[in-house]
């Protein structure tokens, strides 16, 4: 009963809170009193979106490049981040050299990375890619490296007792006891790999015009209402993003917690 009450309450609680949202937005805009152009009613937002993807479909295209842009960079981002994690775990060396610097670069802004990147690929795809690939980089690799360094010791020495190699630790005990910090690390990533296209696109340019092309535009004509309508697109692609992998990281966990159970019987 607890735990149906708190799904409930999961689903319930942030649609209430979207329904007052709407309700102060249309009561804010309501009768004129804010032009459009500074704020547009929930309707005008309504009918852009309605317009971009099921009338006239063009914001399909646009679309299809920022997405390939985010999880392009999201996967490259996971697959560096993920074995770095092992080596500064695994190696003292590494650990050493590497951990002074994570919070300094955790510092740098991505739009001061995005010039760089014009200067050494170019206007191109691979360039936002990279950049996206950076800012998943940082957030998966911290959190992996806490996940590594907070395992049971107990576990560990357990099975290096019972003569377990150091390649069958990592895979079959380390890695998987270590998931959960990886996957938190993979849900805020995934996360920011959205804004790493968006803001590639908008500073880097290119051939492949994503979303963040199209919100330079609508700035440029003053369509706020048509803004507004991509950033909500931006919005949805960033929460289904986070939402998949927190439906991962949660059935992963139930996993957890359900196996030690059933070994005892």
């Amino acid at each position: 009963m607890t735990r149906s009450r708190h799904s409930w309450l999961t689903l319930i609680a942030p649609l209430c809170l979207g329904i007052l949202l709407l309700l102060g937005w249309f009561l804010t805009t309501a009768g004129g009193r804010i032009p459009s152009y500074r704020l547009p009613t929930p309707m005008e937002v309504a009918r852009e979106l309605w317009d971009g993807l099921v009338v006239y479909a063009d914001f399909w295209p646009y679309i299809a490049v920022t997405l390939s842009e985010a999880l392009g960079g999201a996967l490259l981002g996971f697959l560096v981040a993920v074995p770095s994690a092992i080596l500064i775990y695994r190696s003292k060396i590494a650990s050493a050299a590497t951990l002074p610097f994570l919070g300094a670069t955790q510092a740098i802004p991505a739009i001061a990375l995005a010039p760089l990147l014009v200067v050494w690929v170019g206007f191109s795809m691979t360039g936002k890619v990279i950049l996206c690939a950076i800012m998943v980089f940082f957030p998966i690799l911290v959190s992996s490296v806490v996940g590594f360094r907070h395992l049971d010791q107990e576990v560990l020495s357990a099975a290096h007792m019972d003569g377990a190699g150091s390649l069958a630790r990592l895979v079959n005990i380390e890695i998987p006891l270590a998931l959960p910090n990886i996957l938190a690390g993979v849900r805020n990533g995934f996360t920011l790999s959205v804004t790493g296209a968006v803001v590639g696109e908008m500073v880097m340019g290119g051939t492949y015009l994503g979303l963040g092309a199209l919100l330079t535009a609508q700035v440029e004509a003053l369509n706020t209402a048509r803004l507004i309508a991509i950033v909500l697109i931006l919005a949805l692609i960033a929460t289904t993003l986070y939402t998949l992998v927190s439906i991962v990281e949660r059935r992963w966990s139930n996993l957890t917690i359900t196996q030690p159970q059933g070994e005892t019987r």
